[in-house]
């Protein structure tokens, strides 16, 4: 019976390192994401914007000023993606020119593949007026001509989506190419990124200890703070310039 023990003892030691070396290349994966049912666009690529906007009947262009509250506060309206996957947000107001819908047309057109991505403008083509006096002019003389069209950004805006059968870290691959090349500070999400953004910036305001926020400063008017204010800030609290 000792004898029987033992060589089962010898053949365990034996046959365990190779039983062992067996299972050490073995890993497990996840498995692969189901995308299901992908709404497909018309177009997969960005459409092309006109650089001049048309007016019909031969209308001549109009001339505007410059209304920089076009550019303040937050979007209210296109700050949700349409399709719940991947796109790029701004993180401040500014203005895009024509070369800029250029830049992002050319460079995600390049890097998408059009069997199984697309991509959407969530913005207008220009339409805003910009007028420049014309070189070595002097001061004075009226408003200048146009000279050229812009689209102006709000904070939190939708710029452009991308959807299809792809992942996030294909999409920032894609994506950050063109959004650090932006007039404004530009920020890749998804719709899980999106959403959590939102609820930190809705648990900081709800677990926030300090009493004496900037909006209870301002409307109590500490130090005669009102004296300097800008209306802007009696609306945001100092939050969007």
């Amino acid at each position: 019976m000792l004898k029987l023990n033992k060589i089962i003892n010898i053949l365990e030691s034996t046959f365990r390192p190779w039983n062992h070396s067996q299972t050490m290349g073995l890993r497990s994966f996840a498995a692969p994401i189901k995308f299901g049912d992908i709404e497909k666009v018309d177009r997969p690529k960005l459409k092309i914007i006109e650089k001049v906007p048309q007016y019909p009947g031969g209308m001549r262009p109009p001339k505007m000023q410059k209304r920089l509250k076009l550019m303040r506060g937050p979007e209210l309206v296109h700050n949700q993606l349409i399709h719940k996957q991947f796109g790029i947000i701004a993180l401040g107001g500014s203005r895009l020119k024509w070369n800029h819908f250029e830049m992002m047309r050319m460079g995600i057109g390049r890097k998408i593949d059009v069997n199984r991505m697309f991509a959407i403008w969530r913005v207008d083509a220009p339409w805003q007026p910009m007028t420049k006096q014309g070189q070595g002019q002097r001061m004075g003389g009226g408003k200048g001509a146009i000279d050229h069209y812009v689209s102006p950004i709000k904070e939190g805006r939708v710029i452009v989506e991308l959807g299809g059968r792809l992942e996030y870290p294909e999409a920032y691959k894609i994506l950050q190419m063109v959004a650090h090349k932006l007039p404004f500070k530009a920020k890749v999400v998804s719709q899980e990124i999106l959403d959590e953004m939102k609820l930190e910036e809705r648990e900081k305001s709800q677990e926030n200890t300090n009493y004496y926020t900037m909006k209870y400063i301002i409307q109590n008017n500490f130090g005669g703070c009102h004296n300097w204010l800008s209306p802007y800030d009696h609306k945001w609290f100092g939050r969007y310039r």
